[in-house]
């Protein structure tokens, strides 16, 4: 999608991938909290026709990344785990397989790699995937210390990891216009230009008790973080960059985005303990795209 407007039938295979999440290939390897996989398809009919560079300072899983396989782009993350990990597969998506192979679902092993992480940089890419994909719900959360301390989640299957799926990841992240950061989303965006296309997904809660919004957020995105996402999109959108973010559909949250489109998602929760709380959440989708 870069460069040049898709041709109705790239704009078709587009939706066609967009419409199959959990089998195209390739799809996010990671779990990640707020995956935006499911509401692909919505998101994909606001995007321009074309873009420069593609930059997403809030990467998690690179859903929308990995659907669209831009030919440039900056993914960041203030994760370095994270980020290590996508560039580990890149370099080598081999032997984090050969490093996951062993590995299977298990209450002992998950505690034991969580409290001992390996240094080697793609022995720790796979303990990194099978935490994720074996704690709870795939949060990533870290103490004061900064040590994952996410508890056992359990999960139902014992495959870890789609080697295929893994394999294509790996050749879409090595493309030679992706590269990596590990930054702060206001410094991984400075070098942003007018054309470039910029995916704001930044943490935050849906379920929560309206009047007490910003406390109930307070611990996992605080609101003058919130201030500064919806004041970097604000900028970039009056400076011709086209601007997508998502996040809670809430008054106080959309009041900041003066002059956006706005659009209610709804999807599935994930995050409440048992299956029966979770029902539908409400998201917003608030975009900025230039003529």
């Amino acid at each position: 999608m870069s460069g040049t407007p898709p041709k109705a039938s790239q704009a078709e295979a587009l939706a066609e991938r967009a419409a199959r999440p959990l089998s195209v290939s390739p799809r996010p390897f990671l779990r990640w909290a707020g995956s935006k996989r499911m509401l692909l398809r919505q998101l994909l009919d606001v995007l321009p026709t074309s873009y420069k560079t593609y930059r997403e300072p809030f990467v998690g899983g690179g859903s929308l990344f990995f659907l669209l396989r831009p030919k440039r782009a900056v993914l960041s993350d203030s994760c370095a785990d994270l980020i290590a990990t996508y560039q580990a597969v890149r370099d080598n998506s081999s032997a984090v397989l050969r490093y996951l192979a062993p590995l299977r679902p298990d209450r002992e092993l998950f505690y034991e790699i969580r409290s001992n992480r390996s240094q080697g940089r793609f022995k720790r890419a796979a303990e990194f995937i099978y935490l994720n994909k074996t704690c709870w719900n795939g949060l990533y959360r870290v103490n004061a210390d900064g040590k994952f301390n996410v508890p056992y989640g359990a999960p139902r299957t014992n495959n870890i990891i789609d080697a295929h799926n893994l394999r294509e990841c790996a050749a879409t992240l090595g493309r030679p216009g992706v590269r990596f950061d590990v930054s702060d989303f206001e410094d991984a965006l400075l070098a942003a230009v007018p054309g470039d296309l910029v995916f704001l997904d930044p943490p935050y809660v849906t379920r929560h008790n309206n009047n007490g919004f910003v406390d109930y957020n307070e611990l996992i995105f605080s609101w003058n973080d919130q201030l500064r996402v919806a004041k970097v999109a604000n900028r970039l959108a009056a400076e011709g960059v086209h601007v997508l973010v998502t996040n809670a559909f809430h008054g106080e949250v959309l009041d900041l985005y003066d002059g956006f489109h706005v659009k209610p998602l709804d999807r599935p929760s994930t995050i409440a303990a048992s299956a029966s709380k979770r029902g539908t959440v409400r998201e917003a989708l608030l975009w900025c795209t230039q003529a």
